[in-house]
């Protein structure tokens, strides 16, 4: 095998894939990326036996076919490090790669392509097609509510839900649920409900772009995501997703409609005097107007007075602002419906024309 390419390209392929790599398994081949170089492409893949990331490099100046994997960490760490310019790979029959850089040759030792595990092909049976962007948009506004409790792994993932117009998506951690409905542009004819893990989802996150397509493949127990040249697959997680529908409640009449940009603010700034033993902080919902407050037990504070629009009742509620924050910076609106609702009075944010709702339970102020 060898191949020339630019150090910034080459860089970003091994960017792409090299979070597939597994950092616990006892298999030293899947520490490794596998490079495949076939006419005037390079393909790099990666994989924790979980999750798989291919990334696909075009216009490549490949002298010779072949494929080898080669150290994830030690082949990122010497690109990094090269110059700026054009890097020449080839491969000897011992396995040894040699690595070319204006002046500076490297050799690491690779490892034979049949000892790397092949990451799976799903069939195009059925394929969602959606914007890049509206994706991206989705993962945002879910992925912070999945829970990080082993213990409890369907809630480890997010559910994506397929109907013949619409796709949606559901996380939860038991003490916050946020929930995203969208139209699909292109819908696909078929009806499918799947939970995806978190770590796929964080990786989407990091390489979606804005613009372009998605291409989504739905296997049996595999799903896939297909945009650019990169192909992310990764298992779903298996079981009964809980109905989560039963703890939406209906609108209530008396909304509080808000900044969202000056609510988070000074959310934040009063969650500057929470501790790990109070993490609470204070709204007292008036009407309209909204005190944020936040009392430490070493004598700080804060408390901060905004206009809004309500008209109900009088409330004092405590919230972890961790919690509110992480939705209301996702959120694209300039304003935020802020509800009510329930014996416990959990707090329910509605946005993005009522296509997203985020419900998050009270906690005991202090």
């Amino acid at each position: 095998m060898e191949f020339k390419l630019p150090k910034d390209i080459l860089q970003k392929g091994i960017q792409t894939v090299q979070n597939a790599v597994s950092q616990k398994s006892g298999l030293p081949v899947l520490a490794n990326i596998l490079f495949e170089a076939s006419k005037n492409k390079i393909k790099l893949a990666a994989t924790d036996l979980e999750i798989g990331i291919i990334s696909k490099l075009v216009n490549i100046d490949v002298q010779e076919d072949g494929a080898i994997s080669i150290p994830a960490k030690k082949i990122s760490d010497i690109v990094k490090e090269l110059p700026n310019k054009e890097i020449h790979i080839s491969v000897k029959k011992n396995n040894q790669v040699v690595i070319k850089c204006d002046k500076s040759i490297l050799k690491i030792m690779g490892l034979p392509k049949d000892e790397f595990p092949k990451v799976p092909e799903l069939s195009n049976e059925d394929v969602l097609d959606i914007p890049q962007k509206l994706l991206k948009s989705m993962l945002s506004l879910t992925s912070f509510a999945v829970s990080k409790d082993e213990s409890r792994y369907i809630l480890t993932g997010i559910l994506f839900i397929v109907t013949d117009k619409k796709l949606s998506l559901v996380a939860t951690d038991g003490r916050r649920l946020a929930v995203v409905n969208k139209d699909i542009p292109k819908p696909g004819g078929f009806t499918r409900k799947v939970i995806v893990p978190i770590k796929a989802v964080a990786e989407l996150l990091k390489i979606l772009k804005d613009e372009g397509d998605v291409k989504i493949l739905f296997g049996e127990n595999q799903i896939a995501f297909e945009f650019d040249e990169t192909l992310l697959i990764t298992r779903l997680i298996e079981g009964d997703y809980p109905n989560y529908e039963q703890v939406i409640p209906k609108s209530t009449q008396e909304k509080l409609r808000v900044s969202k940009d000056s609510f988070c603010a000074a959310i934040k700034r009063a969650s500057l005097f929470t501790t790990p033993d109070s993490q609470s902080i204070k709204l007292d919902v008036l009407k309209n107007k909204i005190v944020i407050s936040k009392v430490s037990h070493d004598g700080g504070e804060s408390r901060e007075e905004l206009d809004c629009g309500y008209g109900g009742e009088d409330l004092t509620l405590g919230f972890n602002p961790n919690y509110l924050m992480d939705a209301l910076k996702n959120i694209g609106e300039e304003e935020i419906i802020f509800e009510f609702a329930g014996a416990d009075k959990r707090g329910v944010i509605r946005a993005e024309g009522n296509d997203y709702i985020y419900i998050v339970l009270p906690v005991r102020t202090e």
